[in-house]
């Protein structure tokens, strides 16, 4: 506020004048951006001030200017200096005898001015002066700010009031037109009747003390009245169309909002969906390794059983040389040796049977192994069928998103009808859903027992195994109490025919002393084969004894099979419970968002048919109310006509009366 002084004392002193001090004054106060100088007698200098001032303020918002003894020149410099003012929006220049000078000023100021929205001129006398004030009204019909204009006691005739008219037809923003006590009539007020039709913004239009008849009065009236009913009515429809906008920003808000949820739900599918591909991934890796590990224990067997091959047949050799030995000592020791034979023979007949067991166990592990590689290429397809499913989800989800910004604009009111049917519509996606639920429980109950008849199967087979490898431990063990039974038989034998030979060569000694040194010498050879022989049989005892190790370790190692081999079925029958555990529920989650997408479809549908009953009911309000509209119009023009004609009956009445009376035969002709 200082500086409004500062500035208006500077002003006056570069125009050679003393500020006043009731400016001064309330240039100091200067309440919410009003200043009051009216009853002030402003002189012309400090109009120039004031009106050079207000061209740059920015902080007055009224100017009140009421009976301040104005003249022309003071007047028209302030309203010079109002012109550039864009933050004025009330002026009063009450009582201030403003005549052509500033009618004209009035008219440059409502050319430029775009802020003043309400101007009091009460008490001048503009109209007196008919061609300033004709400029006044063509700037007045120019102007698109006014909206409240005060023009009583303004000595208006009715050609002015016609050009009133002429600027009300062009005018679109006056609302309140205040005309009482002027000299408009009845021509001035017809003027302004036939100018309201035009004109559907000014609701307020007082013509008291005008001496205009009481029909013009009320069809001003009616105009005002149906002008005020079509405000109201624009009111309201901006009303409601504030509160329509209010309520689409925040269903799009709200939309936004769940397409986000949506994208971030999404997001975290495709990253558990990238979590469990890495760890199948990972798990087929490991399975794979086991896989190879069994390959290369299977080749480890088979060098092992060649091997043992390969020691049997050495075996052979041995037991063909020592018979062959024996036979060649004596005809009883050739048919142990081929005794011997024959059983070692029937030992390798039976190795071969066990081989061939193994290698038939070897061949059911490696169908099974086979099996469960098929499973696993089988659950990679089921995987890549998933991805793509989860790949046309996300199109159809971005294909449903993009319906969904689109239909979005279309959504109108009606949210009661909209949450009974969100509601319908979620109670049937929950029974769809349990419904999946239960199909999906049910196979999987078929699943789990298909898997466990198949462990059943499994067990049974490693238990007949089992069983057969107790059989061959109990043959094996029966075989080696025959052998050692007939090695003993072997050794009294030998003994005996030993003895006996004894016996006879001694007697052969007695008989004979000359083949003495024969007979000591053969049993001497005797006596080094038989020494030979048996310690071939020991050896032949340890290599048995070798072999039936073998087999234990070849049992154990069998054993240890079959119990990694039912630990990796139990691990893989855990493995694929859990994926598809995990499957399920994200076809689970799946299926809930293509119903949720389907129930948004359905809600969107509904809201657009709604929106288009809404328009339809709309229109057709609009066209009933141009009907009354029209109606009211045709109404209108037929009071006009009717008025017209009454107005006409009128004045041919008071003509006739005036002709007809007797002042005029007593009249002076002029």
């Amino acid at each position: 506020m200082e500086e409004l002084r500062r500035s208006y004392s500077r002003l006056c002193k570069e125009s050679g004048a003393e500020p006043q001090e009731g400016v001064l004054q309330q240039l100091h106060e200067l309440p919410r951006g009003r200043l009051d100088l009216a009853t002030q007698s402003l002189t012309v200098d400090t109009c120039r001030a004031l009106g050079k001032l207000l061209q740059k303020e920015a902080l007055l918002t009224q100017l009140v200017l009421s009976d301040c003894m104005l003249s022309e020149e003071g007047a028209t410099l302030l309203l010079q200096g109002l012109c550039t003012n864009t933050t004025v929006r009330f002026l009063d220049l009450k009582g201030n005898n403003l005549r052509a000078a500033g009618a004209e000023a009035l008219g440059k100021l409502l050319r430029q001015s775009k802020s003043i929205q309400s101007l009091t001129l009460e008490w001048n006398n503009l109209g007196t002066w008919e061609d300033a004030f004709a400029t006044f009204c063509r700037a007045l019909a120019s102007n698109g700010s006014l909206q409240q204009l005060d023009l009583r006691n303004n000595q208006i005739s009715h050609k002015g009031a016609e050009e009133l008219a002429l600027a009300l037809k062009s005018n679109a923003s006056l609302q309140q037109l205040d005309l009482r006590w002027n000299n408009i009539g009845l021509l001035g007020g017809r003027a302004l009747v036939n100018c309201l039709p035009s004109n559907r913004t000014l609701w307020r239009l007082e013509l008291a003390g005008n001496s205009v008849p009481g029909d013009i009065l009320r069809a001003v009236e009616q105009a005002m009245d149906h002008n005020q009913d079509r405000q109201t009515t624009f009111r309201e429809n901006q009303a409601r169309a504030h509160v329509l906008s209010k309520e689409m920003r925040h269903l799009r808000e709200e939309k936004s909002k769940q397409f986000l949820d949506l994208m971030e739900t999404i997001d975290k599918q495709r990253e558990e969906m990238a979590r469990s591909s890495r760890a199948s991934a990972a798990r087929v890796g490991q399975l794979q390794e086991a896989l190879n590990e069994r390959h290369s224990i299977i080749n480890a067997l088979k060098a092992k059983l060649q091997m043992a091959e390969a020691t049997l047949a050495l075996s052979e050799q041995k037991a063909q040389d020592l018979g062959e030995l024996l036979a060649t000592a004596e005809q009883e020791q050739r048919s142990l040796v081929q005794r011997q034979a024959k059983e070692h023979r029937l030992e390798q007949q039976e190795a071969a049977e066990r081989e061939s067991k193994l290698l038939r166990d070897l061949s059911a592990a490696n169908e099974k192994n086979l099996l469960l590689q098929s499973q696993v290429d089988e659950l990679e397809r089921k995987v890549k069928s998933l991805q793509e499913q989860l790949f046309l989800t996300r199109q159809e989800l971005t294909n449903t998103s993009a319906e969904l910004k689109m239909r979005a604009v279309q959504a109108e009111e009606r949210l009661d009808l909209e949450k009974k049917r969100s509601r319908q519509s979620l109670e049937d996606s929950e029974q769809l859903r349990f419904k999946e639920v239960e199909h999906m429980t049910r196979h999987l109950e078929e699943s789990e027992k298909a898997m466990q008849e198949r462990v059943q199967r499994l067990e049974a087979a490693r238990l007949s195994l089992e069983e057969e490898l107790s059989r061959v431990k109990a043959v094996a063990l029966n075989e080696r109490g025959q052998a050692e039974e007939e090695l003993i038989k072997a050794k009294n034998q030998v003994r005996l025919e030993e003895q006996q030979r004894l016996a006879h060569l001694e007697e052969k000694l007695r008989l004979l002393a000359q083949a003495r040194d024969e007979a000591q010498s053969t049993c001497l050879q005797q006596k080094q084969t038989v020494a030979d022989a048996q310690a071939r049989a020991s050896q032949l005892g340890q290599q048995v004894e070798g072999l039936r190790r073998r087999l234990k370790e070849l049992q154990q190692e069998l054993s240890n099979k079959d119990q990694e081999r039912v630990a990796e079925v139990t691990r893989v029958r855990v493995e694929l419970q859990e994926q598809n555990g995990r499957l399920q529920a994200e076809l689970t989650a799946q299926e809930a968002l293509k119903e949720k997408a389907a129930a948004l479809e359905r809600q969107l549908k509904v809201m657009a048919s709604d929106h288009r009953e809404a328009l339809l009911d709309r229109e057709s309000e609009n066209a009933c109310l141009r009907e009354k509209l029209r109606l009211k119009e045709a109404e209108i023009t037929r009071i006009r006509d009717e008025e017209a004609q009454r107005a006409s009956f009128l004045q041919n009445a008071v003509l006739a009366y005036v002709q007809g009376s007797p002042l005029r035969a007593l009249s002076p002709q002029k």
